[in-house]
């Protein structure tokens, strides 16, 4: 058994789950992977399962509809703490995140990060494939969060990072409101709270290139409210560990 746990959220991502896998598993560290597959219809869950015969460190949840991206890590982490990882990671399917960087966000924590990050922005805008227009609003949004919430993170909305597990463990997850980016922000404010130690890895992100996009307006709304809502209720909150 592997120290290191790969959580994979899907929707309807056949033309890239086999590859992302097969990818993760080529690594020359050993890393598990669990995906957590919403019901896809494009047959996604069965490719995962095709593959487990030959992938014994391939492990799947499968849950009934699309319930959202926060709810879908939220699940994983429960899954990974009733193990004994001691790394858990966010990863897309898309290969947005490379999968190469696992290893830097993994050695980052080794070396005293609880939370690494695999940041767009830490160094420049480091984002391939993007129009104009969505960089722009990636970057100003995490500028918008930093103004609001006051944590000093370049990539507020990253979706690429490694956790120790006992971030995992003192975090109380029926307190994680959001489904989309704004689950990304609170799970970075909300360890910054506790006092963990986050730290940014730089990465490049590169658009995908099959498949569709999960990105929406009501997405992007709820992160832009939500982080208003977040810092105030955090007022009356204790962040003792």
């Amino acid at each position: 058994m592997s120290d290191s746990l790969v959580i994979i959220p899907t929707y309807n991502e056949k033309e890239n789950i086999e590859k992302i896998i097969r990818k993760v598993f080529s690594l020359p560290y050993h890393f598990e992977i669990l995906i957590i597959d919403d019901g896809s219809p494009d047959g996604t869950a069965q490719i995962v399962k095709d593959l487990q015969e030959e992938f014994p460190m391939l492990h799947i949840e499968e849950r009934k509809g699309k319930l959202g991206l926060g709810t879908a890590y939220i699940h994983g982490f429960k899954w990974a703490l009733e193990r004994k990882y001691e790394y858990i990671f966010e990863m897309d399917a898309d290969f947005s995140h490379n999968p190469d960087d696992l290893v830097k966000l993994r050695e980052a924590c080794v070396n005293g990060a609880d939370l690494a990050i695999g940041s767009r922005y830490v160094k420049g805008v480091n984002v391939v494939n993007w129009p104009m227009g969505r960089v722009l609003m990636s970057y100003f949004a995490s500028m918008y969060v930093r103004i609001i919430t006051g944590i000093n993170i370049q990539d507020a909305t990253a979706g690429f990072k490694c956790y120790r597990r006992k971030v995992l463990e003192t975090i109380p997850m029926e307190k994680i409101k959001f489904v989309g980016y704004a689950f990304q922000i609170e799970m970075k404010f909300t360890a910054i709270k506790y006092g963990f130690n986050v730290v940014e890895v730089p990465i490049i992100f590169t658009d995908r290139t099959e498949g569709t996009s999960k990105m929406s307006t009501r997405i992007f709304r709820e992160a832009f409210l939500g982080v208003i809502q977040m810092k105030v209720n955090s007022w009356f909150r204790n962040y003792n560990r």
